[in-house]
């Protein structure tokens, strides 16, 4: 419940985060799987600022589709 989200600034960060939970449901993603991917890919530095687009759960889903297992794991 977003009713009680301790302050503006908690409310600020829930709306975010809420925002992209939804958008990788609309999309058919898995939110914990993606979430996982994304962070790791921006934390270890995978993903310039121009392939940033490409974090995004719709061009991101398609691009797992496209990879094979063998390329998901490695990813």
């Amino acid at each position: 419940n977003s009713l009680f989200v301790g302050s503006p600034g908690g409310g600020k960060t829930f709306a975010v985060i809420a925002s992209l939970v939804n958008s990788c449901k609309l999309n058919g993603v898995d939110p914990e799987v993606w979430l996982a991917d994304v962070l790791e890919r921006i934390i270890s530095c995978k993903v310039t600022a121009n392939e940033m687009e490409s974090l995004l759960p719709w061009t991101w889903k398609a691009e797992r589709e496209a990879m094979t297992h063998q390329e998901r794991r490695a990813a």
